[in-house]
């Protein structure tokens, strides 16, 4: 998913960012034979993501630091765990470990989070996916480490699939209208998702033979009916009200798919720490 010259150039962006017209204080501390050694620690049990990523920040600031990797992206880690060694010019290690870590961090993070979801759907088939509820010009990052995490990923963005919501339906009159004028235009190879709010809805998408449909914030028992109801003509989707509490009484309804942005958007970042 994370294509090499994709996140060179993300990675570069956010190293001019960061380093400006110069790290005063490396540039300062430091000349060009001191050399250091460190390792990556975490501080607390995850799922670690972003270990490439991590890397290029010191490829491209350095050709000569060396890093040794113990773990890969997916493995769970626990606290105290040596993540990994480092060892270059001191001045090239100490610019690029901030925007490093801030990689490696976020993106453990949100594949820990993806991870408790996934486990607390238990024994039943639903998925965890993402929103589009992300940081903006890093989505790529964000839904490959849901991905790792365990989770399902929804659209990448508006051109993935068609996605019919409340205000669209509002727009063209009726769900029936949305998904008419839809069809018109859209593409063999795209799929319509349509979000409902009530069984009445549920019966009309199905009688306009949708791909995919959300039951956006119904209960437990309404949702269980929904699903009967669509009885395997579409994949159903859940959303609303999803957290570590709920999700397990919402997979038990029978969804396919159970999509919530906490993953991403409430995921907090991994405690990790580059020690000298």
């Amino acid at each position: 998913m994370l294509n090499k010259f994709f996140v060179e150039e993300h990675v570069k962006r956010a190293l001019q960012e960061d380093i400006g017209f110069g790290d005063i204080t490396s540039d300062f501390l430091t000349c060009e034979k001191d050399s250091l050694s460190c390792s990556l620690n975490t501080r607390t049990d995850g799922v670690l993501c972003g270990k490439t990523v991590f890397e290029t920040v010191f490829e491209i600031l350095s050709p000569e630091i060396k890093i040794n990797f113990y773990f890969n992206d997916g493995d769970i880690i626990h606290k105290g765990d040596k993540i990994a060694d480092i060892t270059g010019p001191a001045r090239y290690i100490l610019m690029g470990e901030r925007t490093a870590l801030n990689y490696i961090q976020r993106m453990s993070g949100i594949a820990t989070e993806t991870h408790k979801y996934q486990q607390a759907v238990g024994e039943y088939k639903a998925k965890i996916a993402d929103t589009r509820k992300t940081t903006p010009c890093f989505r790529a990052f964000e839904k490959y480490s849901v991905k790792i995490g365990g989770g399902s990923l929804h659209r990448f963005n508006l051109s993935d699939c068609a996605m019919i919501k409340d205000n669209h339906i509002k727009f063209a009159g009726s769900l029936t209208s949305a998904v008419t004028k839809l069809r018109k235009d859209i593409s063999h190879a795209h799929k319509i998702e349509v979000e409902c709010d009530t069984i009445e809805q549920v019966k009309e998408a199905l009688e306009c033979g949708v791909d995919i449909i959300m039951l956006d914030n119904m209960s437990c028992p309404l949702m269980r009916e929904c699903v009967e109801l669509i009885n395997g003509r579409a994949v159903v989707e859940a959303s609303g009200n999803v957290n570590l509490t709920t999700v397990n009484d919402i997979a038990a309804t029978g969804v396919d798919i159970i999509s919530s942005s906490a993953i991403v958007a409430k995921a907090p970042t991994l405690d990790l720490g580059l020690d000298m």
